[in-house]
């Protein structure tokens, strides 16, 4: 598992990273652990919509219909 501590909303390192919220993204060796500053960046990190293509023929981020 590879582990991230910049947090991806503030670009800010959480230099100690015990202790501050966190998620899991994929699993096994290609799992990535992401640190976050706030729980607040957290959230908003996982209210980003993906679009899976291939998979997801109902979210289309090009699209602003």
């Amino acid at each position: 598992m590879r582990v991230s501590t910049t947090d991806p909303i503030t670009l800010c390192d959480v230099s100690n990273p015990e202790g501050h919220p966190f998620v899991i993204e994929g699993e096994g060796d290609t799992a990535i652990k992401i640190y976050f500053e706030s729980e607040d960046t957290k959230r908003e990190y996982l209210d980003i919509q993906v679009e899976h293509p291939g998979k997801d023929f109902e979210t289309n981020l090009n699209n602003p219909v």
